[in-house]
């Protein structure tokens, strides 16, 4: 029998598909139908740094993102009061799903500094969350700040989440910056559990006829996935941490390659809002049917099987394949 078993965050996981933080696992009804239908865990809707604050009613002198340097930037955000349930209400929700389902159910903090986040890590734990995962969102455009500034920050707030809570800790990350592989290895070593690639980030888009600057978001593509499993490829077996993938996850196929690449689970959002939460029994079909017809026995088989360090040409991940690949284009014979 085919055995779909993988281990994340020290949690065994019936599947390597978990449903990433989004509006479905805002709620149980939707949190029981993510069970019913075969996820394997849930990461529940982050709660903002910006709502902290706003409970709090103080701002950390350490926030680096950039915008505080306008003072319209504030007033830009939307009333965060009763976004996400509120903080009281994220807790609960945290109660009532592991009183509800089997499944493990994280937690999910989005900021940039510490501010109130140690405290809402550690009430996240004493609710029940099996684990944390710590959203390292933020658009730099200060230009006094510098790279090193900002890596030493995000390294300095997960070293001190980590130190304050027991339940394992995975950090989703963009892919800005210079060299991703020593960002993946200092989170690492400042106590990650889990790294998380890559955050998707969603660029404004300007009204011609306002002339206002206005929220776009897209749905992810399957083609998203391919900056993923580039450098999954890459950091796998370079950390301890284990590697999840999120956007892109669309189908069997794009789970299979996430995992070949060397990571443990794959997030899904996308792909459920677009095609209903019983997307999740078709892929799972998929995955298995596949499995069985090219002789799988476990998906821990097939981990890392086709990252950097197990390819028999590792140089398809450098340089070489950038070049290989501009000269591979040949132009169509009608221009």
């Amino acid at each position: 029998m085919i055995d779909l078993a993988t281990k994340y965050l020290g949690l065994v996981l019936k599947n390597p598909i978990v449903a990433s933080a989004g509006p479905l696992c805002d709620s149980m009804d939707h949190i029981r139908r993510l069970e019913d239908h075969g996820i394997a865990a849930v990461v529940l809707p982050s709660l903002f740094e910006e709502q902290l604050t706003l409970e709090s009613e103080t701002l950390d002198a350490d926030l680096f993102r950039g915008s505080e340097s306008f003072a319209e930037s504030l007033g830009y955000f939307p009333d965060l009061t009763t976004y996400n349930l509120g903080p009281d209400g994220y807790l609960e929700l945290i109660r009532t799903a592991k009183a509800s389902v089997s499944i493990p159910v994280i937690g999910s903090l989005n900021g940039t500094s510490t501010g109130g986040w140690i405290r809402y890590a550690r009430e996240m734990e004493q609710a029940g969350a099996d684990a944390i995962e710590l959203n390292l969102y933020s658009i730099v455009t200060d230009p006094e700040l510098t790279a090193g500034h900002i890596e030493r920050a995000y390294v300095e707030l997960v070293r001190e989440v980590k130190q304050s809570v027991r339940i394992p800790l995975a950090v989703k990350v963009s892919h800005f910056f210079s060299a991703p592989a020593n960002m993946a290895k200092q989170l690492d070593g400042a106590g990650a559990d889990a790294l998380v690639l890559f955050n998707r980030f969603y660029q404004p888009d300007l009204d011609l006829e306002l002339l206002e600057v206005v929220p776009s978001l897209t749905l992810s593509r399957s083609e998203e996935l391919l900056l993923r499993l580039h450098w999954v490829a890459i950091i796998f077996g370079r950390v301890g941490a284990d590697l999840a993938i999120t956007g892109g996850v669309h189908s069997a196929q794009d789970v299979l390659k996430a995992v070949m690449a060397g990571a443990r689970v794959t997030m899904m959002t996308s792909a459920l809002l677009r095609n209903g939460i019983e997307h999740l029994g078709v892929v799972l079909r998929d995955l298995l049917s596949w499995m069985e017809e090219h002789e799988y026995e476990s998906i821990r088989q097939m981990c890392g099987s086709m990252s950097q360090r197990n390819v028999p040409n590792p140089a398809a991940f450098q340089r070489p394949n950038y070049v290989r690949v501009l000269s591979s284009y040949s132009l169509p014979r009608n221009l």
